[in-house]
């Protein structure tokens, strides 16, 4: 089974708007992006790459599986 992997600022929001996403906004310290009434806050303003275990956090919370996650490549 593939695993998660560090990524990118740029492939995570591309990746999030294949999964319906609008967004980033800028709000405060760190970006958001919207889908139906949930809100994402999106961390790393200065575009380094994101760990696993951040992103495990991320996905988790936009309601996503891994395997989906990793499925849809950009």
């Amino acid at each position: 089974m593939p695993k998660l992997t560090p990524t990118s600022y740029n492939e995570l929001v591309k990746k999030l708007r294949m999964f319906g996403f609008e967004g980033p906004y800028g709000g405060g310290k760190h970006l958001y992006m919207v889908k139906g009434s949930l809100r994402l806050t999106i961390p790393n303003p200065h575009r380094k790459e994101i760990s696993i275990d951040l992103l495990t956090r991320i996905i988790r919370q936009a309601g996503i599986t891994k395997n989906d996650w990793i499925k849809n490549e950009v």
